[in-house]
């Protein structure tokens, strides 16, 4: 029996917001290297959204381009039916106010394979994320703290 794009959709939804609940109980970033997690902030999204092994990080001011080190690749296990989530040791993307675009490099699996997160939007209380041509909204209040990685991953 096969499941229809809608039950798809609302399966992935509901694996999001368990790992938003997981995001919101994690530890706060490293003070001496806020500033990743500062540039979040002054773009209109929670620092949150990195985890908590952040060494360096780049940001072109002008094209929004930029690149975050973390110490190792991160994995998380989210509950509570042990979801993962990957952190590669490089996460790049196109950082602009209220939208973050051509994000590579974090990765959950759902439904026996992984899938990328492409983009994230903030909009209002919320956070809009997309995967490929599939969205979910959830409440930025969610990933107020940056999580801790549980190990290094290697992403499959």
């Amino acid at each position: 029996m096969s499941m229809g794009f809608h039950s798809r959709s609302k399966i992935f939804s509901t694996f999001l917001l368990l790992s938003l609940f997981h995001f919101a109980h994690s530890k706060k970033p490293n003070i001496l290297l806020h500033s990743a997690y500062s540039q979040l902030k002054n773009n209109g999204f929670p620092s949150g959204l990195l985890p908590a092994n952040v060494l360096d990080y780049s940001l072109n001011q002008t094209s929004g381009d930029f690149s975050v080190k973390l110490g190792n690749p991160c994995q998380i296990t989210l509950p509570p039916d042990n979801y993962l989530a990957n952190y590669a040791n490089t996460i790049t993307g196109r950082l602009r106010e209220g939208h973050i675009a051509e994000l590579n490099g974090i990765r959950v699996r759902a439904f026996f394979r992984w899938w990328s997160i492409t983009g994230i939007k903030s909009s209002g209380d919320d956070l809009v994320f997309e995967v490929g041509m599939v969205t979910a909204k959830y409440p930025s209040k969610n990933f107020v703290e940056s999580p801790e990685c549980e190990g290094s991953a290697s992403l499959q």
